[in-house]
């Protein structure tokens, strides 16, 4: 047994040292500096997210992601999946930081639990927020002792982090969005008698964090849209609409 955990240990650390090399591509989503204030008007400048994609071993070795499921209270994706995250705050150092205060204000995870390893590429929420995906590594699962915020999260729960590359257990439906066709995936998770769905932004990152894991492509197409962000404030609520649309 204890050579069985030794080697667990040896492949974690690998991992972590592997994902610590990991670049991701520059993001579309940073504004440039303006030189001068803009004749037409306030340049847009979108606010920021960080969500935490917390891993660990599970009971058969495999990797494991840390989910949770949003109050049925909130006011937006209420009762959805989500990872732990949320809106950057000012004495936030950096991405990480966020990422690693709203998962303990959500679910009560100690931030020295968490070895950060890596950032990942720059998602657009619906709500024009860039969102921020940092990966972290939970060594010790049995260490971490959730408290939920309840007026944030009614449940957490963990799934294999490779599901999200493989095409079982996933439907998919295409859509159109100011002028681009795109695919929305669903997963569904069932553990005992709970059945989650993990769709949306969660899904999208969740696909692009196990490909960088395991260094692989999923079985199935991705077909992402990539939009722009609008150059001027003026602008933002008929891009909302155009995002909002069904």
């Amino acid at each position: 047994m204890a050579g069985e955990g030794s080697g667990a240990g040896a492949e974690m650390d690998a991992l972590i040292r592997r994902l610590r090399l990991h670049q991701a591509g520059p993001s579309p989503y940073d504004p440039a500096p303006a030189a001068s204030p803009a004749a037409d008007g306030e340049l847009f400048r979108p606010r920021r997210a960080a969500v935490l994609v917390c891993l660990f071993r599970g009971a058969a070795g495999e990797l494991r992601v840390i989910l949770t499921k949003r109050s049925s209270t909130l006011s937006t994706h209420s009762g959805e999946v989500s990872l732990p995250g949320g809106k950057a705050e000012e004495g936030d150092a950096d991405d990480a930081a966020t990422a690693l205060r709203e998962s303990k204000e959500e679910i009560g995870l100690d931030p020295s639990l968490v070895t950060v390893v890596a950032s990942l590429e720059h998602f657009l929420s619906k709500h024009l927020l860039v969102v921020v995906p940092v990966i972290g590594i939970l060594s010790d699962i049995q260490a971490f002792i959730p408290v939920l915020n309840v007026a944030e999260v009614d449940e957490i729960f963990d799934v294999p982090l490779e599901m999200f590359l493989k095409d079982e257990n996933r439907t998919s439906e295409e859509r159109e969005k100011m002028g681009q066709t795109f695919t929305v995936h669903y997963f569904t998770y069932v553990k005992e008698d709970q059945k989650y769905l993990i769709w949306g932004l969660t899904a999208r990152i969740l696909i692009h964090a196990a490909s960088v894991v395991y260094e692989r492509s999923p079985d199935f197409p991705e077909r992402r849209a990539h939009f722009n962000l609008p150059k001027y404030t003026k602008d933002c609520s008929s891009m909302l609409a155009g995002l909002a649309k069904h």
